[in-house]
C-alpha cells in the first residue's frame, strides 16, 4: 500500500474528532440550536460585491508545512483587522491538531463583525469537512460558508454535503487542485470553486495551478485562487486568469498591518500619512 498523504493523515484524524464531538454533543442538540444561529449572508454575492477581485483573509495559527505561524494569536482581534481592511470574507481555520484552530475562533469572529451589518465580511469555516455534523457545527457557530475539499470526498458525499450546506443557507467553497477534481466540482454543481495552488497531498505550492485550471470552469462559476498569494502582482495574475477572489493566509498573518496589506492586495491607494 502507498504511504498515506498529508491529506489522508489529517482526514483520518478529523474522522476521530467528529466521532468524539458527536458523543459530547449529539447532532440533535446542534439541530435544536439552529434556531438561535445568526442569519447567514450570501457568500457568492458578498464576494462579487468587491469586483473585480475580492480578498478572503485567513485566520490561521499554524499549518503542517510551516508549523507555528502565530500560535498566540487572538482570532477575534485578527478578524477585526481584516474586516477594517476591507476583506470580503474571513476564512477561519477550525482544525485543532495541525492548524490549532477552534470553532470558538469562528464564533468569536462572527460575533465581532455582526455590528457591521450588511457590509460585514462573510465568514467561512475552513476545515477538513467529511460529515454533515461539521456543517451543522459551522452554521450554529455563525458560518456563512464551509470549505469542501474534493480530494477528500467521493462524489456522493460531495453532493450530499453541498445539498445539506445549501439547506442551511450556506453556499460552499469547493476546493480543487487538478483537472479531474475541477471536472468533479463542476459536475457537482458547485457555484464557487477554489483552485488551491497547494497540493494537500504533499503541501507543495505551484502558482501555475490556477493558471492551468481556471479556463476549465464555466462562465457562471465564481473562481477563487487559494494559497501562495502575497503580492499585488499575484492578485493581478489570478484576476487575469479569471479568478474573482483570492484567499490569503500566511502573508496576512505575518503582516505588520494586515488591514493595510489587504488594501495593497486590492490595489487601493495607501491612506494619506497625517503630519
Amino acid at each position: 500500500m502507498p504511504e498515506p498523504t498529508i491529506l489522508d493523515t489529517i482526514v483520518a484524524r478529523r474522522k476521530l474528532d467528529v466521532a468524539e464531538a458527536k458523543l459530547a454533543k449529539p447532532a440533535q442538540a446542534l439541530q435544536a440550536a439552529l434556531a438561535g444561529a445568526p442569519t447567514p449572508i450570501d457568500f457568492a454575492e458578498r464576494l462579487r460585491r468587491d469586483r473585480p477581485m475580492a480578498v478572503i483573509a485567513e485566520v490561521k495559527r499554524a499549518s503542517p508545512s510551516k508549523g507555528d505561524i502565530a500560535p498566540g494569536m487572538d482570532a477575534v482581534a485578527q478578524g477585526m483587522r481584516y474586516a477594517s481592511g476591507g476583506a470580503a470574507g474571513i476564512s477561519v481555520l477550525t482544525e485543532p491538531t495541525w492548524f490549532k484552530g477552534t470553532l470558538a475562533d469562528l464564533a468569536g469572529v462572527r460575533g465581532a463583525v455582526e455590528s457591521m451589518g450588511e457590509t460585514r465580511p462573510a465568514v467561512l469555516r475552513k476545515d477538513f469537512i467529511i460529515d454533515e455534523y461539521q456543517v451543522l457545527e459551522a452554521r450554529v457557530a455563525g458560518a456563512d460558508s464551509v470549505l469542501l475539499i474534493v480530494a477528500s470526498l467521493d462524489d456522493e458525499t460531495l453532493a450530499q454535503l453541498l445539498d445539506f450546506s445549501r439547506e442551511l443557507g450556506m453556499e460552499p467553497l469547493v476546493e480543487v487542485n487538478n483537472a479531474e477534481e475541477m471536472r468533479r466540482a463542476i459536475d457537482s454543481g458547485a457555484a464557487i470553486i477554489g483552485i488551491n495552488n497547494r497540493d494537500l497531498r504533499s503541501f507543495d505550492v505551484d502558482l501555475g495551478t490556477t493558471d492551468r485550471l481556471a479556463g476549465l470552469a464555466s462562465g457562471g462559476v465564481l473562481l477563487a485562487a487559494l494559497s501562495g498569494i502575497s503580492t499585488r502582482a499575484d492578485v493581478e495574475r489570478f484576476q487575469a486568469a479569471g479568478a474573482g477572489a483570492v484567499l490569503v493566509g500566511e502573508s496576512l498573518m505575518l503582516a505588520d498591518d494586515p488591514a493595510a496589506k489587504i488594501g495593497e492586495l486590492r490595489g487601493l491607494p495607501a491612506p494619506a500619512v497625517r503630519p
